[in-house]
This record gives C-alpha cells, sequence and structure tokens, in this order.
C-alpha cells in the first residue's frame, strides 16, 4: 500500500433480508451507505447484480467527494455460509439462488478490485474486536441473532477459521433434541428454533411482533448455545448482534444471561457475560471492511 496515504475499502454486507454497502477507511468511519432488501426471487445472477448495482452506487457516491489523497484499495465481504476457504464459493443456507456460486472471482471481476470474503458472523467478531464492546479481548465470541444465526470465536488472540473456514456456525449447535427440522437438514438446530425465519414460520407473523414470552424464550435458546461454546472454548464474553437480538432487546438478553449462568456452571466457564455488539447496526459492514484490511495488511487505525 505504499504511497497511499488514506486507504478505504468497499464493504459489502450480503444476507438474507437485506444487501448493504458503504465505503469505509481504516479508522472505522464508513460514508456513501446503501442498502435494500435482498431479492427473493429470480436465479444466481439477480442477486448477484443487485449486489454488484449496490456497491457501485457506494462506490459513485463516493468517488464524487472524495479527497485526491484517498483511494480504495480492496473490498470486503461479509456473507452467510458455509462458504468454501476464502469465500471462493458461497452456498448461504438462507440464499437458495447460490449454490456454490463463484463470489470472489466474480466479484473481484465487475468491480475490479481486490475482494476478501468471510462469514458475516466472522466478519462482525473483527468489527467488535477492533471498535467494539470486545476490544482489548483475547477471548470471546460475536454472534449474529438475525434471518439466521451465526458466530465468529475468538481464541487467543485468533479468530478461528476450521478447516474450510467456517469455524463458528453456533447456529447448528443442537439446542432442542428432536426439534425442528433446519435447513441443513438436522433437527432442534439453534438456527431452526431462534432465528427470524424460524420464528416467522412458528407464529405466520414477522419477528419483530413476537410476543415478550417469544423474546424470552428465543434467548434462554441462545444462552443455552453460548453456555456450550462458553464451556468447550474457555470464554468470558458473548457478543451478539443482528435484528432479532438488538430488535428484541432487554426480554432477550435477560433470559439469555439466566440460561447461560444456569448451564455454565463449572468453575472456568461461570463468569461469562452476554453482551450487545458494541457497533450496532454498523458492525456488519466494519466487520466487512476489516476483512479486506485485515487480509491487504492496511494497518486499521
Amino acid at each position: 500500500m505504499t504511497g497511499v496515504e488514506s486507504p478505504s475499502v468497499l464493504a459489502i454486507d450480503i444476507g438474507a433480508t437485506k444487501l448493504a454497502t458503504a465505503v469505509v477507511d481504516r479508522q472505522g468511519r464508513y460514508q456513501a451507505a446503501h442498502r435494500r432488501a435482498t431479492p427473493q426471487h429470480g436465479g444466481a445472477s439477480v442477486l448477484f447484480d443487485a449486489v454488484v448495482e449496490l456497491a457501485t452506487a457506494s462506490r459513485r457516491d463516493w468517488e464524487a467527494t472524495a479527497a485526491g489523497a484517498s483511494r480504495l484499495v480492496g473490498v470486503g465481504v461479509g456473507c452467510a455460509g458455509p462458504m468454501s476457504s476464502g469465500g471462493e464459493t458461497v452456498s448461504p443456507l438462507n440464499l437458495p439462488a447460490w449454490r456454490d456460486f463463484p463470489l470472489r472471482t466474480q466479484l473481484a471481476h465487475r468491480l475490479g478490485l481486490e475482494v476478501h470474503i468471510d462469514n458475516d458472523a466472522k466478519a462482525l467478531a473483527r468489527a467488535d474486536g477492533w471498535l467494539g464492546a470486545a476490544r482489548g479481548e483475547r477471548n470471546y465470541l460475536a454472534m449474529v441473532v438475525s434471518t439466521g444465526v451465526g458466530a465468529g470465536l475468538v481464541v487467543d488472540g485468533l479468530l478461528l477459521d476450521g478447516a474450510s473456514g467456517n469455524a463458528g456456525h453456533l447456529g447448528h449447535v443442537i439446542v432442542k433434541p428432536d426439534g425442528r427440522r433446519c435447513v441443513c437438514g438436522a433437527r432442534g438446530c439453534l438456527e431452526a428454533e431462534a432465528s427470524g425465519l424460524a420464528l416467522e414460520a412458528m407464529t405466520g407473523r414477522p419477528a419483530a411482533e413476537a410476543s415478550w414470552q417469544l423474546r424470552a424464550r428465543t434467548g434462554r435458546l441462545v444462552g443455552r448455545a453460548v453456555a456450550s461454546a462458553v464451556s468447550l472454548l474457555d470464554l468470558r464474553l458473548a457478543l451478539i448482534g443482528g435484528s432479532v437480538a438488538l430488535g428484541f432487546g432487554e426480554p432477550f438478553f435477560a433470559a439469555a444471561n439466566t440460561e447461560l449462568a444456569a448451564r455454565s456452571r463449572i468453575s472456568f466457564a461461570s463468569g461469562c457475560t452476554i453482551l450487545p455488539v458494541g457497533l450496532g447496526p454498523a458492525a456488519p459492514l466494519i466487520g466487512a471492511a476489516a476483512v479486506a484490511l485485515d487480509h491487504l495488511g492496511v494497518g486499521k487505525a
């Protein structure tokens, strides 16, 4: 990055409900933000074209106002998984239009920039460790409870990748044996019981209209899954974002912490706390930017 005084990256967040883009600098400041609903009909190209159009709009708006000392050095993407290593191909469970879709190569071709991709929940973990509630922490998890459910796991200061880059799919921890069938094919996964799509299927109403009792139940199930991760990985902090968790608010977080305390009885796991993510709705785009900045070797301020 020699000669670039103020590098910025194009950040893209791809979810089952919404798409969002912005240009983010190395201080985590973002501008030219755009968002739209994720296309629910059409093939792979319809969804991909929507992502490119949104990213192009952010790039165009930013270039119209950017100072000459700053330029785009790459693209960072947070996308639902699973995916192959490095996001070469993606197969998000809640985006059936994409199965083994070559996202990284296609985006690089269309945008003309170096592209780096990671799971959206792992991107969230990067964001909160950089600028959010996990700053300075070396052991924590950051979790998305939204249309789907996932997590990023940080142990000894390292974000865990796993064999194929898919470590952290906490949405597929079993929290209710023989419960609802999950889109992955198993029964009783957290995602099948506590995601926005699951809540809508159970009630016939949008997740945002869930009763107090259902909000508390969702929190309890999330706390149960977090308890398993905490005991397995020796963590002290769990940060949760996403439209369901943040929208449900206090009933959700109170129930999650009560369940976590009840299930984490071994001494080293008994002090863990569940908190909302520190960056709120900005976290997904800041996390996507962090994916690119980390891989490009551009120091985050």
